[in-house]
C-alpha cells in the first residue's frame, strides 16, 4: 500500500510510515514504497528520495528549525485540492530544492487534465525586513494562514535554495482578496538562493515578493492569469534575467493583469511606512502572444504606492490588439511611484510612440531606447520551453 506522511497529533516530527502487504508496522523507511503521500508538519530535518513518486495530499509545513531537502530529479504531484494543498516554509525553517539542468525538481498537479488553480503552490517565509510604521515590529501575517508570521530584522536570513525548479498549475483562490501564487516569498532574506525557476500555468500571480531582501535570477514565467512579477510590502532585492510570456489563447482572470506590479507598502494601506519597496530589475522581457481579443494588459509595468523601481534593459513585444498607452503607469489613487524610479526600455516597433501612460508629478526617469534586449532566453534551455 502507499506509505504516507502523517502529522503526529502530539506535535512530533512528521515521519514516513512505510507499509507492505504483510507488515503494517513502522520500519523507519528502510524499504520505502515507490509511492508516498506528503502532508502535515515537518518538525525535524527530512530528505526525500528522487526515486519515490510523491503525492502532496494537503498542506506540508516546514516548521521553525527544520529543513526539508528535495534531491535533484524529484517530482511532487499535488492533488487538485485547491487552497488546502500547498508547501509552506515557516521563518526559521528551510527548503533545499537544489536541482540541476539535467535533473530539475518539479512541483506539479496530479490531475488527469492539469489546470491552473489545481493547488496552492510554494510559500517561503523568512526573517528579513518588511515595510512598517516607524517603531512597529517588522512582521506580518501570511496571507493564506494568518496564524503564521513572517518578517524580522535579519536582512541576510537564509531560507534555503530553489535552483532548477519547475512550479506549475498553481494559484488556488481563497476569496476575492486572498489567493495563492505560484511562488510566494514573504520576508525572505538575501542568504536564500533563488535561481533557474520556471513558473507555469498559474491562476494568479506567478511570483510575488512581500518584503524581504532576497535576490532572484533566471526566472521564466509562462501563462499566469494575473501579474507575472509582483513586488510589495518593502521588497528591496534584485531580479536578474527574468522572462514573462503569455501564449495565444491564454486568458486573464482578473481585471488588472500586469507584467510588473509594484507597491511600496501593502496594498497602499500604509503610505507613511518606512522601508518601502526599492528594488532593481536587470534584464527583463515581457511577451504577449495572445490574440487581439485576449491581449489586454491593463499595464505592462505598474509602479505605485511609494515604490521605487530601477528597471534596466527592459524589452516588450505584444500581439495585435494590445493598447500601447498601457505600457508604463506610475500613478495610482493610493500613491504614485517614488520619483527616484528609473526605467530604461525598448518596445517592439509596432508599439512605438505614446507608450508611457503616466509618469510621476516630480518626474521619474523613463527612457525609451532601441538597444535594450531584455532577458537572455538561452539560459532557459533546461526547461524545454520553445520561445
Amino acid at each position: 500500500m502507499k506509505a504516507k506522511f502523517l502529522s503526529m497529533l502530539a506535535a512530533a516530527a512528521l515521519v514516513f510510515a512505510s507499509c507492505s502487504s504483510d507488515d503494517d508496522s513502522n520500519n523507519n523507511n528502510t524499504n520505502p514504497d515507490t509511492e508516498q503521500n506528503l502532508a502535515g508538519n515537518v518538525t525535524q530535518d527530512m530528505t526525500l528520495d528522487a526515486d519515490v513518486e510523491y503525492t502532496l495530499t494537503g498542506a506540508l509545513i516546514v516548521r521553525n528549525g527544520a529543513t526539508l531537502t528535495i534531491p535533484a530529479g524529484t517530482t511532487i504531484k499535488a492533488i487538485a485540492g485547491g487552497t488546502g494543498v500547498y508547501v509552506l516554509v515557516e521563518r526559521g525553517g528551510k527548503i533545499i530544492a537544489d536541482g540541476t539542468a539535467d535533473a530539475p525538481i518539479t512541483f506539479t498537479s496530479d490531475a488527469a487534465t492539469p489546470a491552473a488553480g489545481d493547488w496552492g503552490g510554494v510559500i517561503i517565509n523568512g526573517s528579513a525586513p518588511i515595510s512598517r510604521q516607524d517603531g512597529a515590529v517588522s512582521e506580518a501575517p501570511t496571507e493564506i494562514n494568518t496564524a503564521i508570521l513572517f518578517g524580522g530584522n535579519n536582512a541576510t536570513d537564509n531560507s534555503g535554495i530553489l535552483d532548477y525548479v519547475v512550479i506549475e498549475y498553481t494559484g488556488a483562490r481563497i476569496d476575492d482578496g486572498a489567493e495563492h501564487n505560484g511562488l510566494t516569498l514573504n520576508g525572505v532574506g538575501s542568504g536564500t538562493t533563488l535561481s533557474n525557476i520556471m513558473i507555469k500555468a498559474g491562476d494568479d500571480d506567478a511570483i510575488e515578493f512581500f518584503g524581504g531582501t532576497v535576490n532572484a535570477s533566471n526566472i521564466l514565467v509562462v501563462n499566469c492569469t494575473d501579474d507575472m512579477f509582483d513586488f510589495s510590502q518593502g521588497y528591496t532585492g534584485t531580479i536578474t534575467n527574468a522572462y514573462g510570456v503569455r501564449e495565444a489563447g491564454y486568458l486573464a482572470v482578473t481585471s488588472d493583469p500586469r507584467g510588473i506590479e509594484a507597491d511600496g507598502n501593502l496594498d497602499g494601506l500604509s503610505p507613511t511606512d518606512i522601508n518601502q519597496s526599492n528594488f532593481t530589475v536587470n534584464g527583463m522581457t515581457i511577451i504577449n502572444n495572445a490574440a487581439a481579443s485576449d491581449a489586454t494588459m491593463v499595464d505592462v509595468i505598474k509602479v505605485r504606492r511609494g515604490a521605487t523601481a530601477t528597471i534596466n534593459n527592459f524589452y516588450a513585444k505584444f500581439g495585435a490588439g494590445v493598447v500601447v498607452s498601457d505600457l508604463i503607469d506610475l500613478r495610482d489613487s493610493a500613491g504614485d511611484a517614488n520619483d527616484a524610479t528609473t526605467i530604461n526600455y525598448t518596445v517592439d516597433s509596432s508599439l512605438a510612440g505614446g507608450a508611457v501612460k503616466n509618469t510621476t508629478v516630480g518626474g521619474a526617469t523613463i527612457t525609451e531606447g532601441t538597444t535594450n534586449t531584455g532577458a537572455d532566453a538561452t539560459v532557459f534551455g533546461w526547461t524545454g520551453y520553445s520561445f
